[in-house]
């Protein structure tokens, strides 16, 4: 044990990653949550997550401030500011990025959980919330083929969590909702996307990811106070600002989603992703992946990242034609 009560680096396996954990950096395999933990008992949490482009972390900044818009939403102090949060962040990637290969780079999150309740009879000492950040590679060979074919979304029967329930904006660890729905849409076709309908039978969102349709020119986006206001979608609206493509958030049901003539997906893993059926039935031309107001964005997004995402998934198609497996 090193001094602060931090693990010896030079006693770690050298591949294994490097996480915080309560004011700890300590490997991955020494990250140890009671089971009493209010996040393991009730989904008592909340966390966000970015990326690496080249090896270079992805606006830190506005996920940190989503982060504590949802901390606040459920009352909940992680005990740092949103400073020291940023700068564990940059630690832990610093940590970890020997341990990529030339072509990859990390998911990188926060996640607080309310902890142990106080006042019951445990074992456990720990007082306070629980406050991990942790790495994980980008799962590029997973979803490499969404870039070739691009995604078939299916709207499952589940319906989205509405706002006056629980509202979507907080990023929390209660996902039964949406993995709901991605199990119903797995059962119908295991290499779909699930995109929730919300109550009024409107297009909502999917697990981590916004979705957007263009119509004679026009980029729609379903409203922010019924979806989660992705980091992605925002970069993308500014983009589309930047270079005059015409752009609005709406109510959005099927109707438009079928006669739409492009439709895409944003997501931090993804950046921008476009979609080629929604339900089964082919969205834009036969013939084309990329819609040219699409293609645009995914162009504007690349220069402005300076990373060509799309190249890099397409370098992790499986070779052999083998199905790359679990989307995540």
């Amino acid at each position: 044990m090193g001094k602060d009560g931090e693990v010896d680096v030079s006693r770690i396996r050298a591949n294994e990653r490097i996480a915080w954990h309560n004011g700890r950096y300590v490997p991955e395999s020494q990250v140890l949550i009671p089971f009493r933990d209010r996040g393991v008992i009730y989904g008592d949490a909340v966390f966000d997550t970015t990326r690496s482009f080249g090896h270079r972390l992805f606006k830190v900044r506005e996920h940190l401030d989503r982060l504590y818009r949802s901390l606040r939403y459920l009352r909940l102090d992680p005990g740092l500011s949103p400073a020291e949060l940023a700068g564990i962040t940059e630690e832990v990637f610093e940590r970890n990025q020997h341990l990529l290969g030339p072509d990859e780079d990390y998911w990188i999150s926060q996640r607080i959980t309310r902890g142990l309740t106080k006042g019951i009879d445990s074992p456990f000492e720990q007082d306070g919330p629980t406050v991990i950040v942790e790495c994980l590679t980008l799962p590029l060979r997973q979803r490499s083929r969404h870039f070739r074919d691009g995604i078939r979304v299916v709207t499952p029967p589940s319906r989205r969590t509405p706002p006056e329930a629980l509202s979507p904006r907080a990023k929390t660890h209660n996902y039964l909702n949406l993995i709901q729905a991605e199990q119903e849409v797995r059962s119908l076709d295991p290499e779909a996307w699930a995109v929730l309908l919300d109550t009024s039978g409107n297009l909502c969102e999917g697990q981590g990811s916004n979705i957007f349709l263009v119509r004679d020119g026009e980029l729609l986006t379903p409203r922010e106070r019924f979806v989660l206001p992705g980091i992605s979608r925002q970069t993308v609206i500014d983009h589309a600002r930047q270079l005059e493509i015409p752009f609005r958030e709406a109510d959005l049901d099927l109707y438009d989603a079928l006669t739409a003539d492009e439709a895409f997906l944003t997501s931090t893993s993804l950046c921008i992703c476009p979609v080629t059926t929604i339900n089964g039935q082919r969205i834009g031309h036969p013939d084309q992946v990329y819609g040219p107001v699409t293609q645009r964005l995914v162009d504007a997004y690349r220069q402005f990242v300076d990373h060509d995402f799309v190249a890099q998934y397409l370098k992790h198609l499986p070779e052999d034609g083998a199905n790359p497996g679990d989307r995540w």
